[in-house]
């Protein structure tokens, strides 16, 4: 009845179908369509099935169909959360964070922690109240005394800053927070771990320190069906010998066996032979975010 790309070569993937409702009228007087998104289940014997995503099947028959296509898989949910919310899952790795809502900004502070990601508002997108970058100011000014931002390259927020006259923190390259499907990663290490070393368990909640004797370690957190990774170290005289593929694996199973579905990280974008480790085990970059601090004193 009309043009489109459907056909048997469509089952297994993910469409959008239009067809015609006989019998019934639409608003101008003409003839009424309705459209189906789904993945196509079935293609023969004059008709198409389409499974959406929620409820029954739909059987629509070739001959109603007035236009249609196969459309690109929906992204996974850890793809569909927005960089702050992927970020606020990562807070979990810092168990004594002090943290303080600034409209949709989070304030990170860290008694016991050096690190940016643990001592810089959390500004991936608009805070959404009046006087934030004040109180930016004011929050560490009593803590740190050096106010850090994070924010998206490029994003209003970005300019925000800038505006301020704040520069990049320091010279290095952005920071790439990554994904990956805990199952994926772990199918993965399988296949590159020689006879694992044995590992030595840390836990405290829902945080775990993983250590090989004392030449390779790493920390893991979950929270919400995510696991997140940090501090994967191997003494610079025993890299080279899988044990950060090893530290990786001890940590994916501990998260495993918590109910995690979602493996994140987070490395410099320019850091060559961390980013292939990762790559060779299914981990793909969510976004990238930068750190930006005042070039002056603060005011």
């Amino acid at each position: 009845m009309g043009s489109h790309t459907l056909g048997p070569h469509v089952v297994g993937k993910r469409v959008v179908v239009r067809r015609v409702l006989r019998g019934q009228t639409g608003p101008t007087g003409g003839p009424a369509f309705s459209d189906v998104l789904g993945i196509c289940t079935s293609w023969a014997d004059g008709t198409c099935v389409v499974q959406p995503e929620t409820g029954e099947p739909m059987v629509i028959a070739v001959a109603d169909i007035v236009s249609g296509k196969p459309i690109p898989p929906r992204p996974s949910p850890r793809l569909r959360a927005t960089p702050q919310e992927a970020q606020v899952r990562a807070l979990a790795l810092w168990p004594d964070l002090e943290t303080r809502p600034l409209g949709d900004w989070v304030l990170r502070h860290s008694p016991t922690s050096t690190a940016r990601r643990a001592n810089s508002v959390l500004a991936m997108g608009p805070a959404g109240v009046e006087g934030a970058y004040e109180q930016v100011l004011e929050f560490y000014a009593g803590r740190t005394g050096r106010p850090i931002a994070a924010v998206l390259p490029g994003s209003a927020e970005d300019e925000l800053f800038r505006g301020h006259g704040w520069e990049p923190e320091s010279t290095d390259a952005d920071t790439l927070f990554q994904v990956c499907g805990v199952a994926q990663a772990r199918r993965a290490v399988v296949s590159r771990l020689a006879p694992r070393p044995p590992a030595e368990y840390d836990e405290a909640g829902d945080l775990v320190t993983v250590r090989i004797g004392d030449v390779a370690s790493g920390v893991a957190a979950y929270d919400r069906d995510w696991v997140g990774f940090r501090s994967i170290e191997v003494a610079p005289e025993h890299r080279r010998q899988g044990l950060a593929v090893a530290v990786m694996a001890a940590l994916l199973e501990w998260g495993a066996e918590r109910g995690a579905t979602t493996a994140y990280l987070q490395v410099l974008g320019d850091n060559a032979p961390a980013l292939g480790l990762y790559e060779r085990l299914g981990f793909t970059t969510h976004h990238a975010y930068r750190y930006l601090a005042p070039a002056f004193p603060a005011g």
